[in-house]
């Protein structure tokens, strides 16, 4: 690996790492968007050309798509999957009951259509992404260009009588012009500093007119898988309780030849 890595990196590698053994042959995957979800990519990539992995994978974004594609996995749509096995993807936040803000690369919608049509949702991170209460990282949602003012007027005014510690709103912006998602949305990023009640901010959110989906991922995620700098992994299940821990050695040169 990389004397360069930063510890947050070698921490993303660990989980991703650690995750990628739950993919076995013949599943179908779903695969998630950002950084975390790309160390992901690059360790089943590497599995499929050194053990022969076969596996069908559905990306929620564009880019995870093609870096699959580069790497020799097989990508698919959700409707040729029909149903998965497994999907696996990072997150911005993560609480104590594996609730999570997702959005941040931008995808939340395709990310939470993908985890709602598996049997399981992994989730992978770093350690700082796990916080007692939701909401420091700003929550993004996901709404329609047409009449987006009133939109983003009709959310800040839903948010005066929600328990939240702040109210400001901000358009996503790429450069000079909006941001885009793959449909072609806009994103809205909510800076609330503190969600009391998750369950219902996302509730009302997605009552609001103009609103297609929100970043808050509610009882879907059913493992976490933690990464840290020096390799350890801790895996919490949310359905037993359990926490174990297990280790990823971290060696050099990683993924160098992986394309080559």
């Amino acid at each position: 690996m990389s004397p360069d890595l930063s510890p947050i990196d070698k921490a993303k590698y660990a989980a991703a790492r650690r995750a990628s053994d739950l993919v076995e042959d013949g599943m179908r995957v779903g695969l998630g968007t950002g950084s975390t979800a790309a160390w992901l990519v690059r360790c089943l990539g590497e599995r499929v050309r050194d053990e022969g992995l076969r596996f069908r994978a559905v990306p929620t974004s564009a880019r995870t798509a093609e870096l699959a594609r580069e790497l020799g996995i097989e990508v698919i749509g959700l409707g040729d999957a029909g149903w998965l096995d497994l999907t696996i993807d990072g997150a911005d936040e993560v609480d104590p009951d594996l609730s999570l803000i997702k959005g941040g690369g931008g995808a939340l919608l395709h990310e939470k259509i993908v985890a709602t049509a598996s049997d399981r949702m992994v989730v992978i991170a770093d350690a700082a992404k796990e916080v007692e209460t939701l909401g420091k990282f700003p929550l993004p949602v996901e709404i329609i260009g047409f009449g987006w003012q009133a939109t983003r007027a009709l959310i800040e005014e839903a948010l005066a009588s929600l328990d939240v510690a702040g109210r400001e709103t901000v358009l996503r912006m790429d450069g000079e012009t909006p941001y885009a998602t793959d449909e072609g949305n806009r994103i809205l990023d909510l800076h609330l500093g503190r969600i009391g009640d998750p369950r219902q901010l996302a509730l009302v959110l997605n009552q609001v007119p103009g609103v297609v989906e929100n970043g808050l991922f509610i009882d879907i995620c059913d493992r976490v898988v933690i990464g840290h700098p020096d390799g350890r992994v801790e895996m919490r299940d949310l359905a037993t309780g359990a926490v174990s821990e297990d280790r990823v050695e971290i060696g050099e040169n990683l993924f160098d030849d992986l394309e080559g």
